[in-house]
């Protein structure tokens, strides 16, 4: 594969982790750099090794896995 056409699957990949994260912490009103934002940064990357490699897989993905998770706030 060629220097550029890797560099376009690279450009897609981090579009689409951003997007993801950014779209799913908008519409919770989640702040990015908080640690609920972070978690789900985190949890964003896991999902794209798991093989979610899309936007729209990724968010159904994350939105999923907090709609599972129960928080116990004290």
């Amino acid at each position: 594969m060629s220097q550029s056409a890797t560099s376009c699957v690279v450009f897609d990949d981090i579009e689409a982790l951003s997007g993801a994260l950014f779209s799913w912490c908008a519409e919770r009103g989640v702040r990015l750099r908080s640690q609920e934002g972070v978690s789900a940064a985190g949890a964003v990357i896991d999902l794209f090794f798991a093989g979610y490699k899309t936007q729209d897989e990724i968010l159904g993905a994350l939105s999923e896995r907090h709609d599972r998770e129960v928080v116990f706030v004290s």
